[in-house]
């Protein structure tokens, strides 16, 4: 018997955990889980929240033995091109976890051959799809390959992977505004709005 959950294509990953609601005290049960961790992850927020953008949702993967591996917050809002609501995940994960790579709807447990994809198709005009900050230091984001009802962009934050996956593939366009991502571990603005939970933390990614 082990904690581990088992992957028809990766093998064994760590059990993801996803509160079925979303309030400040949940996203501080989620932080005082991680910080019981060996290594904190950063649990990635945008803040200030983009216009009309609510939190909804967030979760962890890992278990008792090593401690949470990883984290996952949605958010949602307008569309930035104005065709709708739309959806952003944002994850941060140690190696080897696989969270990321399964809401960008990409094959393996890390982003890294498609990253290098991304990078030789830049060619001459190598450099980044967007560029965000995170922490307060400035983060380059690459867009890699995903199922085309969604945009899924990967980078390296504090030592581990980075990833912002929109709904719809539209969506994206969000992080090339003045998108400043805050680690919630840092401390929760008391000013978050939430608002109702996210359908990609429950299944539907």
């Amino acid at each position: 018997m082990h904690s581990h959950w088992r992957c028809d294509n990766c093998g064994d990953v760590p059990p993801f955990h996803v509160a079925e609601h979303i309030s400040a005290e949940i996203v501080g049960t989620v932080l005082r889980e991680s910080a019981s961790s060996a290594e904190r992850i950063p649990l990635w927020c945008p803040w200030p929240l983009p216009s009309g953008w609510m939190v909804t949702g967030v979760g962890w993967s890992g278990d008792d033995r090593f401690g949470v591996r990883a984290t996952v917050l949605a958010c949602s809002g307008p569309e930035p091109l104005g065709g709708g609501p739309a959806d952003l995940v944002l994850i941060a994960e140690q190696p080897g976890v696989g969270l990321g790579t399964r809401f960008a709807g990409i094959p393996g447990l890390d982003p890294g051959h498609l990253l290098s994809e991304a990078l030789a198709d830049r060619g001459a005009h190598a450099g980044p799809h967007a560029k965000i900050k995170a922490a307060g230091h400035p983060t380059p984001l690459w867009c890699v390959k995903s199922p085309e009802d969604r945009s899924a962009y990967v980078s390296e934050a504090k030592g581990m992977w980075l990833y912002a996956v929109a709904w719809p593939a539209s969506a994206g366009y969000l992080l090339a505004e003045h998108v400043v991502l805050h680690d919630l571990s840092e401390g929760v603005p008391s000013e978050l709005v939430f608002g109702a939970p996210s359908p990609y933390l429950h299944g539907r990614a």
